[in-house]
């Protein structure tokens, strides 16, 4: 298209462009642009999370390691620090307060550590799920990557520094007199069941705590008061003997007592299934289906406001 100048020359108009008079969004359709740090579709955020499945696993490996790389004996501590803990309880729940009571010390030393093992197992998850997206923004906002990676990678880690800690519980569990049975395959669905709740419970605590950083200094007491009363020391149909049933079977079914209570089922030749609430595998199961989808769901849905703000 063109038009002649005052002065006999030609002048060339410029072509209209196909795009104007389009809006951002109609533009972003047209050429398949789309915001950056969008939340993907919840299959294929399951999908890019598989992808990443080797980072998950080495980076949960390379904090296990870094744990304790500051402290002289190193990875002793892993073993260590439940042992002492279990310790503690003993000298005052088993010795001072006679918490032990309907159980011989051959079943009550291993019934406490094992206990203290295991709940410590889920507070850890939690305690490094709360600070999974607030104590990396760094890595959070450089790098693109789905971020339900960091809780995942802590609950493998605090899964992995487990699997240490019981090699030092099956030594003790022989050493009172209840030896490798058939029952001891119980184990692996216990690991996972629990594995998926804690997951689920780091993914839901890691959102709240991105939004909320203070939480991570009010979880020790809540997961404190957890500890009391879940029959971390204590057996709870002996200690509430007298009570009413209904509240029995409440704090028998509380999860952290359910995978306890499971886990020394399947290790202690005196500690019976008399012991287990009905419907105990059951229950085990919803606590870890429910929690470890719902907090999936719930961590995603904010996926975009990670490291925002």
């Amino acid at each position: 298209m063109s038009e002649t100048t005052h002065d006999g020359g030609v002048a060339v108009s410029p072509r209209p462009s196909p795009d104007e008079g389009l809006t951002a969004a109609e533009l972003s359709a047209k050429y398949g642009l789309t915001v950056s740090g969008a939340r993907p579709g919840l299959a294929e955020y399951v999908r890019q999370l598989w992808g990443r499945r080797h980072f998950i696993l080495a980076f949960s490996q390379a904090k296990l390691t870094a744990q304790y790389s500051q402290a002289k004996l190193g990875q002793l501590w892993q073993v260590a620090t439940p042992l002492l803990n279990a310790a503690v309880y003993f000298f005052i729940f088993g010795v001072i307060l006679k918490a032990s009571r309907g159980m011989s010390r051959d079943v009550y030393i291993p019934f406490l550590v094992t206990g203290v093992f295991v709940f410590t197992f889920t507070q850890s998850s939690i305690m490094a799920g709360v600070r999974a997206i607030s104590g990396n923004l760094g890595l959070v906002r450089a790098l693109h990557f789905p971020r339900a990676s960091l809780p995942i990678s802590f609950a493998l880690q605090q899964l992995q520094q487990l699997l240490f800690s019981m090699l030092v519980l099956f030594i003790i569990v022989v050493g009172f007199g209840s030896y490798p049975g058939l029952s001891w395959l119980l184990i692996f669905p216990v690991l996972l069941l629990q594995f998926l709740f804690n997951t689920g419970l780091a993914l839901i605590v890691a959102r709240m705590g991105a939004k909320t950083p203070d939480l991570a200094q009010l979880m020790p007491f809540i997961l404190r008061t957890w500890m009391y009363t879940s029959g971390v020391m204590f057996s709870i149909t002996t200690i509430l003997e007298g009570r009413s049933e209904l509240f029995i079977r409440v704090l028998q079914v509380n999860p952290a007592a359910i995978y306890m209570d499971l886990m020394r089922f399947a290790l202690i030749d005196g500690y019976g299934s008399s012991n287990l609430p009905p419907h105990v595998w059951a229950i085990a199961t919803f606590w870890a289906v429910v929690l470890f989808a719902g907090g999936f769901v719930y961590f995603w849905q904010a996926e975009e406001r990670y490291g925002r703000g």
